[in-house]
């Protein structure tokens, strides 16, 4: 078993009983309690019209987080690009990169990140997407190219400079065009894990080197949930067992205090759905993260690790990701 590096996702999680203000206070505390923890990046997803996630101004909060931040890597995890102008991105992320050099992500989706009637709003036209969203990502790599400087539209900031891109998915079709153009792929398996596996099986059969990347760089997100004992992660785990819930009855109302006993609030085929959309999630004490940790990289042999961790109280959430910080690096001494 290789080893390998942990990162954060954050979805700027909004909780019962909060403001969106604490939100962000929040995930500066986290992101500064990763760098403590020498987690390798700290990334923020798009998404739009959910009253339970905060995080649909990315760019503004990647700045935000780096700017309080000192040497983790801050990004995208990702930017849903067909939602944006190439160039607005391009300059966006020049400026981020500017600000904080050599610390800036940008991890790139095509999904939406929200329901149907809001990506209308958001001026996506669903019939191009898939021509649309290669194409995007071309235009980011002529923009931020040093060749560009000829060209009548530059990106300025952006132009020269030195900003990873990143291909997110949820399905085997970006697996396809990460491999094309040799860029670092990463999975969505905290909340799409079925084709994980043969995602990554066609990323690294069919991976083209590319300036950016020599070999495949694999990486999957999934949820974690620790706690220093096992009932307790249990119990604070159906914070998250609750949200997607809520996903499948379409309520998309903030994020909820544990609960006792989860059979009070599923049915039998809620239940069903819910467990296998968490299907690669890690829930337990320091000792069982160790061995769930160890059997998902001897499964999935993985570059990088991100943990998305849905945690109701906010010091049970750091002491989570220092738990998991601790079982990785005993793995990686084993």
């Amino acid at each position: 078993m290789k080893n390998f590096e942990i990162s954060v996702l954050d979805l700027a999680p909004v909780k019962q009983g909060k403001s969106i203000h604490d939100t962000f206070q929040d995930s500066l505390s986290l992101a500064n309690h990763a760098e403590h923890l020498h987690y390798k990046r700290f990334w923020l997803a798009e998404h739009h019209n959910m009253e339970s996630i905060a995080s649909s101004a990315t760019t503004v909060l990647i700045g935000f987080i780096a700017n309080g931040t000192k040497t983790i890597r801050v990004g995208s995890g990702g930017i849903m690009l067909p939602n944006h102008s190439s160039l607005i991105i391009a300059e966006q992320f020049g400026t981020l990169e500017s600000l904080f050099p050599g610390r800036i992500d940008l991890g790139l989706g095509r999904a939406p990140g929200t329901d149907g009637l809001t990506a209308q709003a958001l001026g996506r036209n669903p019939a191009i997407i898939n021509q649309q969203f290669p194409r995007q990502i071309l235009e980011l790599q002529t923009y931020f190219s040093k060749n560009n400087s000829d060209a009548l539209v530059r990106a300025i900031p952006g132009e020269g400079l030195d900003i990873p891109l990143y291909i997110l998915g949820s399905s085997t079709d970006s697996a396809w065009l990460a491999a094309e153009l040799g860029l670092p792929y990463a999975f969505a398996g905290h909340f799409a894990p079925e084709q994980m596996e043969m995602a990554f099986k066609i990323y690294r059969e069919h991976f083209q080197p590319s300036e950016q990347l020599d070999k495949p760089y694999v990486m999957a997100c999934v949820n974690g949930v620790a706690a220093e004992a096992s009932e307790e992660a249990h119990k604070i785990s159906t914070t998250l067992f609750q949200a997607f819930i809520n996903i499948i009855r379409n309520d998309r109302k903030p994020f909820a205090p544990p609960v006792d006993d989860m059979d009070d609030l599923w049915s039998p085929m809620e239940k069903s759905m819910v467990l296998q959309k968490l299907k690669y999630t890690l829930i337990g004490n320091q000792t069982e993260i160790k061995e769930q940790l160890k059997d998902f990289q001897e499964k999935f042999n993985v570059d990088e690790l991100i943990i998305n961790s849905h945690i109701y109280d906010h010091q049970k959430r750091l002491r989570s990701y220092d738990i998991f910080r601790q079982a990785v690096n005993s793995l990686s001494k084993a």
